[in-house]
């Protein structure tokens, strides 16, 4: 366990990798602003060059923006922290890692201050970036913005993650919200069929002007290059305006189909209702019996095109897409196409009156939190089908 407050001794990093070049705590919001001031007052900036002469390696605080993650328990901070460290030299930034902890009990704060440095090449100096690492009890748990504005960089943006369970609807939550630039979440490890929760966070950009990033919808991106790669063909291509089925199998357990969370089966439907210019004429609804899934009905033009969201006994973890399946009728003419993915890939497969074509597969691994959050923050502000997507989906749901 690391025990020493203040800088570390400035051993020379290794180029990529972070290190830890000041550790100390604080019992207080005041004494850890005091101990953000006293990094770069204290902390060495020189490290042994090869021929012995101290040269410099660390470079002042280099923070682009504010980084706010709500980690609920212990467990899920550590873990978010860990990835944040290792996205330091690319995203350097001054996380806040709030946790907590005996809601009932006397409040209280706990906060380890810490500064990692990142080398980019053996001849360039250190970028380095701070985490508070803040665990608060009792009332002070319920005032989260009160604890974390007075941390924050003010003339940086503020982008607020929450790895885990978001409650929109709590008061903590949008005295949070009210500071906050970026919103980022995660929706398919919310509870139940996270639909509610969907369409309470698709008006959180007009309430509170931030924008919205969803780990469950950016995922998805290796399937709706894959889905537009099929119209690509100069025989296909005809028929992306005569769809009139939509379904997408999503996995669910053995008993538990309506359990299952349906937000990432549910953004397929709206990434193709948003970019095709569809109509909702009916919005989804759940089956009778556990098993049925969920309809909905779109219109395109003058077609009306049934959607059907359908639960799969799987292995895989509930709510997880199995396939996606298009059917689209041209005159006589039908095209049908199913998409599947994989752990390192996606495969289409296409069959035009009954004629299957040849297979396609791209190599597309799925994303892990760290390129997820890394991809999130490049593209802020620039990615403009998110919000789209997101609109559709609410009105999809309609609750």
């Amino acid at each position: 366990m690391l025990r020493v407050d203040g800088p570390l001794a400035p051993a020379p990093g290794t180029p990529g990798q972070p290190v830890l070049r000041w550790h100390s705590r604080a019992r207080t919001i005041d004494g850890v602003a005091a101990e953000l001031g006293k990094i770069w007052a204290n902390i060495s900036l020189t490290a042994p060059g090869d021929g012995g002469e101290p040269e410099r390696r660390i470079a002042a605080r280099s923070s682009v923006m504010n980084l706010v993650v709500v980690a609920g328990r212990g467990e899920v901070g550590e873990r978010a922290a860990a990835i944040i460290e290792g996205l330091t030299g690319r995203h350097p930034s001054r996380t806040v890692v709030v946790s907590q902890a005996d809601p009932d009990g006397p409040a209280w704060i706990d906060a380890q201050i810490q500064a990692y440095c990142v080398l980019p090449s053996d001849t360039a100096p250190e970028t380095c970036s701070e985490l508070v690492y803040l665990t608060c009890g009792g009332e002070s748990g319920q005032h989260l913005a009160g604890l974390i504005a007075p941390l924050l960089i003010h003339d940086l943006p503020v982008t607020a993650w929450w790895p885990n369970e978001t409650h929109f609807e709590a008061r903590a939550t949008k005295e949070l919200l009210s500071m906050a630039d970026r919103v980022i979440v995660d929706g398919a490890g919310w509870a139940g069929d996270g639909l509610d929760r969907l369409v309470e966070m698709a008006r959180l950009p007009r309430a509170f002007g931030v924008e919205i990033s969803d780990f469950a919808l950016i995922r998805q991106a290796r399937w709706r290059e894959a889905i537009a790669s099929t119209f690509d063909r100069p025989a296909l291509m005809p028929y992306i305006g005569h769809l009139d089925r939509i379904e997408v199998h999503y996995a669910a357990a053995d008993g538990a189909a309506g359990m299952a969370n349906v937000v990432r089966p549910l953004y397929h439907v709206a990434w193709l209702a948003a970019r095709l210019g569809m109509v909702v004429e009916q919005p989804f609804r759940a089956g009778d019996q556990s098993w049925s899934g969920y309809d909905a009905v779109l219109r395109l033009g003058r077609r009306r095109v049934p959607v059907g969201l359908r639960p799969m006994e799987s292995t895989a973890p509930r709510g997880t897409t199995l396939a996606v399946e298009l059917h689209a009728m041209r005159g006589r003419s039908q095209l049908w196409v199913e998409v599947t993915a994989y752990a390192d890939g996606v495969v289409v497969q296409a069959s035009l009156d009954s004629q299957s074509m040849r297979e396609r597969r791209f190599l597309a691994p799925r994303k892990r939190e760290p390129e997820l959050l890394a991809e999130t923050i490049d593209a802020a502000g620039r990615d403009s089908i998110s919000g789209e997507i997101l609109a559709m989906a609410a009105r999809l749901v309609d609750r």
